[in-house]
């Protein structure tokens, strides 16, 4: 496996190495002992999976607020999407600032976002798959999110009109958020 680092502190692109002949192929999707190499120690507790069947589907900017805050491994394993990483740690030199990944079946990357980032994805495909991981149990009551459109972050998500959930339609701004919001 072979780790990128990007732009924010903390946040890597992992590509696996592809095993293929005439019957297909074959990669190591996660090992604990390969990631702890690479530097990312994390215990992670649960998988979740989602599908989304239209393209233009935006999921996020999702978080979980303290004392439950997630670290996530994230892939795309049917379509494509763009997947975002928002540093939300007040006290970072990056605060607010993104980073966006291709993410797809076909390229088999990996996107680690360490906990204190917020997490949002994109459809570019109709009928995307996305699998992740996270270090800490789904919290209700530690559940966060920021409008995706939020000036003071300021992602460029194209000019598309995307596909919301009412949550996410209706999450605060940074500007209208409690300091406690966040790490």
């Amino acid at each position: 496996m072979q780790i990128e680092e990007t732009a924010l502190k903390g946040v890597f692109i992992l590509s696996p190495k592809v095993w293929g002949d005439d019957r297909g192929w074959f990669f190591e999707s996660y090992s604990k002992r390969t990631l702890e190499k690479l530097g990312i120690k994390c215990d992670f507790v649960q998988d979740n999976h989602s599908k989304s069947a239209q393209v233009h589907t935006l999921r996020g900017i999702h978080f979980q607020k303290n004392p439950s805050c997630q670290a996530k491994l994230v892939r795309c394993t049917a379509g494509r999407i763009y997947d975002y990483a928002v540093d939300l740690r007040k006290d970072s030199p990056d605060y607010l600032k993104w980073i966006r990944v291709e993410l797809s079946a076909e390229n088999k990357k990996q996107i680690f976002i360490p906990r204190g980032f917020g997490h949002a994805f994109l459809t570019l495909e109709e009928n995307c798959e996305v699998m992740y991981k996270t270090d800490d149990f789904y919290s209700p009551e530690h559940d966060g999110g920021i409008r995706w459109n939020d000036p003071d972050i300021g992602i460029d998500w194209g000019d598309i009109a995307p596909v919301l959930s009412e949550k996410d339609r209706k999450s605060p701004f940074v500007s209208e958020s409690a300091p406690e919001f966040y790490m």
